[in-house]
């Protein structure tokens, strides 16, 4: 071969290499541009800025608002993901009267109680006790006169229960104040209860049912805990019905052998009147209480998905309709002004369904609307004031799922004649 047969031969290979390579660039760019790619997800995704520019959406409420997806007309918001550890009861009380906005406390199944703290959308938390086991039992009250203030007061599977206490430079402090042997501690209650001892006290609903009063006056400040009665179910929610002028107030109970009782404390021990009974469990409650002149309402989920509506008028007693039928498995009910009307009756619901739902009584009966979907099975709701731009209470529900997330209508609903961004 000469040299001028060589030079060809070398520049048709360098061609044929180059054209080669070029195609597989060209293929490997098409197979890439053609592969589906992930959806962004709601919390840290990506998302596009005025100028075109991209930023990740936060995902820690401790360092800035985390919005979740929400229904129209609601904002969702998340205050705390506990990952995979699921938190049963959730509610909010003033922890730290220092701070305007109340806190929101949820109780875990690893026997922990988080104090959340808001500061302009950002939700930072202060976890204590490490019990080991679930925490259920949670309510809020001034019992101990060497604090000043109210305190915190929880308890749960193991039959501790807990002290709570906050100073005023934002440490919280728990201690041990009584034990139930081989007794679930459900359900807590704080309070001028019982008008045959000065004070307040404090109610402990237990598993297998029973009702204990628990009281500071033993000695160097410990409590004291006395037996009231047996009862004969567990009760899995209860709250404090207002007293008519001049009497004391009294406790209403849902428990899980489907019954709705009444409870007063006397001097001759327990008095407890059956409003209602079925023989399907019943587990949550919830009070519309609009003033002396309007009449007492109270709601009550069985756990087949009904909800019910009892009312009593001085003249015919207690009235009973049932409202909802819903899914299985109804794990929280919460009263509130959820509508722009405050005179409208509205009712949060969530439970097993994963669905945060809101019925609204209007002129034709009651309608249902879901406003919100969590990432497992609901197990608690409360409600609170704890955003003042809107003319409406906020919801709080928490579950399966192992996070505490926050409903709240958008700003300027329910108010006239305010600028909003």
């Amino acid at each position: 071969m000469d040299h001028i047969t060589a030079a060809r031969c070398y520049l048709l290979t360098s061609f044929l290499t180059f054209c080669l390579l070029a195609s597989t660039s060209t293929s490997a760019q098409e197979s890439q541009t053609d592969r589906p790619r992930p959806a962004a997800s709601a919390v840290g995704a990506a998302t596009p800025t005025a100028d075109n520019r991209t930023e990740e959406m936060p995902d820690d409420p401790k360092k800035a608002s985390v919005r979740l997806p929400a229904m129209a007309g609601w904002n969702a918001h998340l205050v705390i993901d506990n990952g995979e550890t699921g938190i049963w009861t959730v509610g909010a009380f003033q922890v730290f009267p220092q701070y305007g906005t109340p806190e929101v406390v949820g109780l875990d199944d690893k026997g922990r109680c988080h104090v959340l703290v808001s500061y302009s959308g950002k939700w930072s938390s202060k976890t204590i006790i490490d019990d080991g086991r679930w925490l259920g039992g949670l309510t809020h009250g001034d019992l101990d006169p060497r604090i000043e203030g109210a305190e915190l007061y929880t308890g749960g599977q193991q039959g501790n229960l807990y002290q709570v206490v906050a100073y005023p430079h934002g440490v919280l402090d728990c201690r041990l104040i009584a034990h139930f042997p081989g007794l679930e501690i459900h359900t807590l209650l704080a309070g001028e209860l019982d008008p045959t001892s000065p004070g307040a006290e404090l109610l402990v609903f237990t598993r297998p049912g029973a009702l204990y009063r628990v009281t500071p006056d033993g000695p160097h400040g410990t409590f004291v805990q006395n037996l009231v009665s047996h009862l004969p179910g567990r009760v899995r929610d209860a709250l404090v019905l207002p007293g008519a002028p001049g009497e004391p107030a009294s406790i209403a109970t849902v428990s899980r052998n489907g019954r709705l009782d009444r409870l007063r404390l006397s001097p001759s021990g327990l008095r407890r009147e059956t409003v209602y009974s079925d023989n399907m469990g019943m587990g949550r409650l919830a009070m519309r209480w609009a003033g002396e002149s309007a009449p007492l309402v109270l709601y009550a989920s069985h756990d087949d998905g009904r909800i019910i509506r009892l009312e009593k008028t001085p003249a015919q007693g207690w009235s009973r309709e049932t409202i909802y039928l819903g899914a299985r498995g109804p794990r929280g009910i919460a009263t509130g002004v959820f509508d722009e009307d405050p005179e409208v009756e509205t009712l949060a619901v969530f439970g097993y369904s994963r669905k945060v739902q809101l019925l609204v009584r209007g002129p034709e009966g009651w309608s249902v609307e879901t406003i919100f979907e969590d990432r497992d099975k609901g197990h608690w709701l409360s409600a609170a004031e704890l955003d003042g731009r809107n003319g409406t209470c906020e919801i709080i529900g928490s579950g399966y799922g192992g996070r505490v997330f926050l409903l709240s209508r958008p700003p300027g609903y329910g108010l006239e004649g305010v600028a909003t961004e």
